[in-house]
């Protein structure tokens, strides 16, 4: 099991790391947004502990942004013991907001008890029509057994349109999902090249995952073939 530690004091994140190697986990320890954002796109943890406050950003925002990317368990662990702070940390889906100071024992007990619910979800966030395969949780997929390399909000619009299959998904609505935490703007132009890049990486000549409803938006009609 892997742990992803952002805390950017380096006492408390070493200290925190040598427990959990200790107990047996794998351990990632970034010290600032970046690292952190960084560190998740290179790496599948099973659970993260994020501190709100962060030399470059807020961790609230970053539990925000991967909370649009991934379902991995986050546990909240700060300094910032407020009720309006505690509330949003479990309104961002946090599955625990831990005050410092703490115990150890207490947070390496809450760690296992939460990686072990986690691993017993059986959601698995793989799209599997028997040619085209996308591991969201991964962020790895794959057209005929080739691998198809996707980019961030490629991934993240797939899933909307997956998750919504044979809906019409009206061109506002995407846009409305794709406007990330730090509000960097998608637009309407944007859109439409992100669909045709995603149509140039996973249709073939006989299959087509992606209808254009005129006026409209656009409909996922991808599955398994009907033969």
């Amino acid at each position: 099991m892997k742990v992803l530690i952002v805390e950017d004091d380096k006492v408390l994140n070493h200290t925190l790391a040598y427990n959990l190697i200790s107990a047996g986990y794998q351990v990632i320890s970034t010290y600032n947004f970046r690292e952190a954002d960084s560190a998740l796109v290179q790496s599948q943890v099973n659970l993260i502990v994020l501190d709100v406050n962060l030399p470059d950003g807020n961790g609230f925002d970053l539990c925000k942004k991967w909370r649009d990317q991934i379902d991995t368990p986050i546990i909240f662990l700060t300094a910032n013991d407020l009720e309006s702070d505690i509330l949003k940390g479990f309104e961002l889906g946090a599955e625990d907001y831990i005050t410092k100071p703490f115990l150890i024992s207490v947070m390496l007990k809450k760690i296992a008890v939460i990686i072990k619910r986690s691993s017993g979800r059986v959601e698995k966030h793989i799209y599997n029509d028997g040619k085209l395969i996308i591991d969201f949780s991964e962020r790895k997929a794959s057209l005929g057994g080739n691998a198809i390399e996707l980019s961030s909000n490629e991934y993240k619009l797939l899933k909307i349109l997956i998750e919504n299959s044979q809906m019409v998904l009206t061109r506002q609505l995407l846009l409305e999902k794709l406007w990330d935490c730090n509000e960097n703007f998608v637009d309407e132009n944007a859109l439409t090249m992100m669909i045709s890049r995603i149509r140039s990486k996973i249709d073939t000549r006989d299959k087509k995952h992606l209808k254009t409803i005129y006026g409209m938006g656009y409909q996922w009609i991808g599955g398994p073939d009907e033969k």
